[in-house]
């Protein structure tokens, strides 16, 4: 195993495989210390950050120019690395099981290509277990080497935030684990050469798992009883976001809100520990619960927009419903797992037209991934009902009056604040219907 001097002194490089949200940041962070591959399957991207742009909005152009990285789409380039760190996605099947396509394939790469001695060590999100049941094995069966004595591996749980740009790798503390005590050391040095916030060292590659899946598992939950709360509230005819204001100057009362649970994380991650659970024979109750309120929130946005429209006097087949937003989160052009799809596909069986557009989405990526066509915001014309599904900072500027002028008879006009973006005082009294989450 190569010396933390050694790679200091830039005798041996360092490989990120998987140049995406997490990966990318990443290598950036790393070749201002060491030398820096940065591998992608994705020749498209491997020319995108040669050109000095990075689509995601994770690494500004400025930073790009700064950093020391050899792009490449080559794997043979991870035949000179001493540490390779793999960062790929972990994403769900349409049965919600964990789709170990892109991990098991960087693992086959790796393993292909690796040279003796090497450390390999995985931020992907995994289930306890994953890194040594299904990885290890891929890596002595590709490079014919043996665990422990040919290579070693390390694990770290990416704690990346899409578009948050106050927590970010430098000020969030990291996780690091190791599969000997050798192996800890170096990659606790290697990430604190980065990570400002510090390093927690877990006892065990187990360990650092299991916390990655659990803190989106966390918030899931959290956000569930949110959403199971607006359920009832709005059954009540109580305004859910007021309730959580006036509880919200209780000073232990934690501040989440509902909404629909989307991305790579946190509407992803439950399903790898339920997975692992049930093949255990444990069969996760509470876990599973809240997925079920989350999965089932943009049908709820729909049947409440056709409610409204029936009030309104509408006639619903045939009605048209503009959506601003259809990435997964605010302020980001991730589409990633994003539950906008699931209010589309429920008002598209009441016969509703939805019109969508998407202020930082790509069109392309939209229309490649989901069959979405994305529209101008000048497109929103001659609507029944207006749904704000995503919160970017392009809507916030949008007044009542512009609001209005998008629907085909602005004295019915129907808006469904599904972020609470809005002012609803002033949304009211220019005479929109207004709904809320």
């Amino acid at each position: 195993m190569i010396s933390f001097q050694e790679l200091q002194e830039r005798k041996r490089p360092l490989a990120i495989v998987g140049l995406g949200y997490v990966g990318l940041p990443l290598a950036v962070a790393l070749s201002h210390h060491f030398d820096v591959i940065g591998f992608d399957i994705n020749a498209r991207r491997i020319a995108e950050l040669e050109s000095g742009q990075d689509h995601t909005n994770e690494v500004s152009p400025e930073k790009l120019a700064a950093a020391r990285v050899r792009y490449t789409a080559d794997p043979a380039a991870l035949r000179d690395a001493a540490v390779i760190i793999v960062a790929v996605p972990t994403p769900i099947d349409d049965h919600r099981n964990p789709d170990l396509t892109p991990v098991v394939g960087s693992s086959r790469t790796v393993g292909r290509h690796m040279s003796q001695g090497a450390v390999v060590c995985y931020e992907s999100t995994v289930y306890p277990g994953l890194t040594e049941e299904v990885c290890i094995p891929l890596l002595e069966q590709e490079s014919g080497m043996t665990f422990g004595r040919d290579f070693t591996v390390g694990y770290s749980p990416e704690r990346i935030n899409p578009g948050d740009k106050v927590h970010t790798l430098e000020t969030i503390k990291k996780i690091v684990s190791g599969s000997d005590d050798a192996t800890a050391d170096l990659l606790v040095q290697v990430y604190g050469s980065v990570v400002r916030a510090g390093i927690h060292r877990a006892t065990c590659i187990k360990v650092a798992e299991a916390a990655k899946v659990i803190e989106n598992t966390q918030r899931d939950l959290n956000i569930a009883l949110m959403n199971e709360l607006s359920l009832i509230f709005d059954k009540m005819g109580i305004d859910t976001l007021e309730v959580l204001e006036a509880a919200g100057t209780k000073w232990n009362f934690l501040p989440f809100r509902p909404g629909m649970v989307g991305g790579h994380c946190i509407g992803v991650d439950p399903y790898y520990l339920t997975y692992k659970a049930e093949e255990m024979g444990y069969h996760p109750e509470v876990i599973l619960a809240g997925r079920r309120i989350n999965d089932s929130m943009g049908k709820h946005v729909a049947e409440s927009t056709v409610k409204r429209l029936i009030r309104r006097g509408c006639t619903i087949d045939g009605a048209r419903v503009g959506i601003l937003g259809f990435t997964f989160k605010e302020n980001v052009p991730d589409l990633r797992n994003t539950r906008v799809t699931d209010i589309i596909a429920e008002l598209k069986e009441y016969g509703v037209t939805t019109v969508v557009t998407d202020a930082q989405a790509s069109p392309e990526e939209a229309m490649q991934v989901y069959g979405q066509e994305l529209r101008p915001l000048e497109d929103l014309r001659d609507l029944d009902a207006v749904i704000l599904a995503v919160s970017h900072r392009e809507y916030a500027v949008l007044t009542p009056e512009a609001i209005k002028a998008m629907h085909r008879d602005p004295g019915k006009a129907v808006l469904v604040d599904v972020k609470g973006l809005f002012d609803p005082a002033a949304v009211r009294a220019a005479g929109i219907d207004l709904w809320r989450l």
